[in-house]
């Protein structure tokens, strides 16, 4: 069962909601949230991943901005902030991909660069 099947608009609130909910699960209905969840909590939810990755990962800087206005990173500086292979990167972007049905990798004259 992928990851949109998994969950719905309810019960991935009522997990964000819990106060003593597993941390594994938490991140699932985030990840739904994000994926599916209605524009509004979507743009929250992006809006915070967004905070988090660069108080985490400071020295992370997008290399510019798909269509839909998300971020871009390199592989290369996401296994060096992470502190593992590319290799290792790629393969849990590919994860990531089989699992949300969404494709991770875009070329990069599919992007908007940073100036």
């Amino acid at each position: 069962m992928d990851i949109k099947e998994q969950w719905d608009i309810e019960s991935a609130m009522q997990v964000l909601q819990h106060q003593t909910v597993d941390a594994k699960i938490w991140a699932e209905a985030v990840e739904w949230l994000i994926l599916y969840g209605p524009p509004q909590i979507r743009e929250l939810l992006l809006q915070s991943s967004g905070t988090a990755t660069h108080n985490c990962f400071p020295n992370l800087q997008a290399k510019g901005y798909a269509p839909d206005g998300q971020p871009c990173y390199s592989v290369a500086e996401m296994a060096k902030a992470m502190g593992i292979s590319e290799d290792e990167t790629r393969e849990m972007l590919k994860e990531k991909e089989k699992a949300q049905g969404i494709h991770h990798f875009i070329d990069e004259e599919d992007t908007m660069k940073v100036q």
